[in-house]
């Protein structure tokens, strides 16, 4: 009885802990939100305040149209632009760990992973130069293809399904070849059906990734036909001028879709972290 009483306490104390962390850290997300009905001088004459004043939904028609461009065109490419790569890159990733996994001696194969992960170290930024080269060379600037093409560089998607395909069992890839599976088939009926909960770990971080990537996407386009929602949000402020409740408006529908995405996920996410660290 006494052990069951330390563990309630323990455990009332825990959650006594978490709870105003946690309300610490979405606070910033809460004032986002506020932001969208409250006016610069409200916000300078009472930022903390926890509820606002009134709630005016004219900062989204003030949002409808930004740029010359409807609001729609930019939540459309974001959500393709973002599908379409985060695809792209799950399979390249995919295909490459296994590859390296299986055959880890071929020529060059350890000093292709070992360029994979040291491209972890460095943002997208130090990449643009010799990417909007390439992407210039093959003909695909401003066009929907070289960002995607982009945008499914995954050295730390690489990294998890290299982790997990390594604590696998080589009796199971064994079984399929004594059936007569192909490799293909090896990778895609047996092997990523035991990977889903890393599967669903990288699809959501390279979806998280990509949604919110900005600069690689400004380089790239060259009309705002093409642009993201974090482009629009981040090139149109200067359009937006002192329309706070505007930018805070255009906020909100930018991170509202990843912020669902990860809510709904977050338990998959957790498994796969830990099944990729899984060592064999």
């Amino acid at each position: 009885m006494n052990h069951r009483l330390r563990a309630g306490a323990t455990t009332a104390a825990l959650y006594a802990i978490a709870i105003p962390i946690s309300l610490a850290f979405l606070y910033p997300y809460w004032w986002m939100c506020l932001g969208m009905f409250r006016n610069a001088r409200q916000v300078l004459g009472d930022p903390l305040r926890l509820w606002p004043e009134q709630f005016d939904l004219s900062a989204f028609a003030e949002i409808a149209r930004v740029g010359g461009v409807d609001l729609w065109v930019y939540a459309f490419n974001s959500f393709a632009i973002t599908t379409a790569s985060t695809a792209l890159g799950i399979a390249i990733t995919a295909m490459g760990a296994y590859a390296l996994c299986r055959q880890p001696d071929l020529p060059g194969f350890r000093w292709l992973r070992f360029g994979f992960l040291l491209t972890i170290m460095y943002p997208y930024m130090l990449l643009v130069i010799p990417v909007y080269i390439v992407v210039f060379k093959l003909g695909l600037l401003g066009s929907y293809a070289g960002i995607v093409l982009f945008l499914a560089l995954g050295p730390i998607q690489f990294f998890l399904f290299d982790r997990f395909f390594r604590t696998l069992p080589r009796e199971v890839i064994e079984a399929g070849i004594c059936d007569g599976a192909s490799e293909a088939q090896i990778l895609f009926r047996i092997i990523l059906p035991m990977a889903k909960p890393v599967l669903a770990t990288v699809a959501l971080i390279t979806f998280l990734i990509n949604w919110s990537q900005w600069f690689p996407i400004l380089v790239i386009s060259r009309s705002p036909d093409t642009f993201t929602l974090p482009v629009a949000l981040l090139s149109m402020n200067g359009e937006l001028g002192a329309s706070f409740r505007a930018i805070m408006a255009l906020a909100f529908v930018t991170t509202l879709p990843v912020a669902i995405a990860f809510v709904l996920a977050q338990r998959r996410v957790m498994e796969g972290m830990a099944a990729g660290a899984v060592k064999g």
